[in-house]
């Protein structure tokens, strides 16, 4: 999904928004899987 069309306008996107989407993992692995994305951020 893209917010590009609404850029400048009030329903922009906070650049600094994150956005999680989770499903049927177990939660050792989406603790994992955002321990790993994060980690890549340093």
């Amino acid at each position: 999904m893209t917010h590009a069309s609404v850029a400048g306008s009030t329903n922009e996107v906070p650049a600094d928004l994150v956005r999680l989407s989770v499903g049927l993992e177990t939660t050792v692995d989406l603790v994992a899987d955002l321990r790993q994305a994060l980690d890549g951020l340093t």
